[in-house]
């Protein structure tokens, strides 16, 4: 009856010894490389739910975040987006399940090696009841935050493979990195303001998609044409501008 215990003992001390020679720690739910020890995470909203799930995940993975910096590589939350679509309906045609879809897009920069991006997606189904409709409301809050927590967990895993495989040198980067109009790679908190100036454009052109944009050739061909009126009034000889002033009483004189 001793050699049991004994031997159970063993097996959990040589597993144990394994994983921590291998470079790997349990910390939260995942195995993350003891490598993986700083991270700045920017976001296209720092206030938004996701990103502080996000981030609370990695600070329960042991994993410190810090500004973002030149030599410490940063994870940027591109967008988030939630559709629904029906799965089944009441005999009156009314939606009576529908699923929800959340997806994530995100990317992740190593310094020295490149950036990746990555899309995650999360799917939850729920009952569309019509006569509880505040209760409904509730529940689609609820199902909403908990697919975020999923999507940040799925991140985190991710995260955890990237490490891995940068590692052991077979990570796959993207080939084409953010870059300016000069070629020149973007830091993390360039891309970030060029993601973020890329949403504002897209919401303003949705919001107000008939709304002509202004380009740098029609607004330099109005300037030109202003500064070409103003020119032809300056020089116009006296004797035109004192005839056009009687023509303008006499017509005001008419319309009263």
């Amino acid at each position: 009856m001793t050699l049991i215990p004994r031997l159970r003992l063993l097996i959990a001390f040589v597993i144990v010894s394994l994983l921590s020679g291998c470079g790997f720690h349990f910390r939260g739910d995942y195995l993350v490389p003891d490598e993986v020890g700083k991270l700045s995470v920017t976001s296209f909203d720092e206030y938004a739910q996701l990103t502080r799930d996000v981030k609370r995940e990695l600070r329960l993975n042991g994993i410190d975040i810090t500004a973002p910096a030149a030599s410490v590589s940063n994870l940027h939350l591109v967008s988030e987006s939630i559709s629904e679509r029906t799965l089944s309906l009441y005999q009156n045609s009314r939606a009576a399940e529908k699923e929800l879809t959340l997806r994530v897009s995100y990317r992740v920069v190593v310094p020295e090696q490149g950036m990746k991006t990555f899309n995650t997606q999360v799917n939850r189904s729920f009952l569309d009841n019509p006569l509880t409709a505040l209760a409904k409301s509730v529940e689609r809050e609820m199902i909403e935050d908990e697919m975020r927590k999923q999507a940040s967990r799925q991140i985190i895993r991710q995260l955890a493979r990237l490490r891995a495989d940068v590692l052991d040198d077979k990570a796959e980067f993207d080939d084409e990195p953010v870059v300016n109009e000069d070629g020149v790679m973007l830091s993390p908190e360039e891309a970030a303001a060029q993601d973020d100036q890329i949403s504002l454009q897209a919401e303003y052109e949705k919001n107000d998609p008939q709304q002509p944009q202004a380009t740098p050739e029609t607004q330099q061909s109005t300037d030109a044409t202003d500064e070409k009126t103003s020119t032809d009034a300056e020089q116009m000889p006296e004797t035109e501008q004192e005839q056009l002033a009687p023509e303008s009483s006499d017509t005001a004189e008419t319309q009263q």
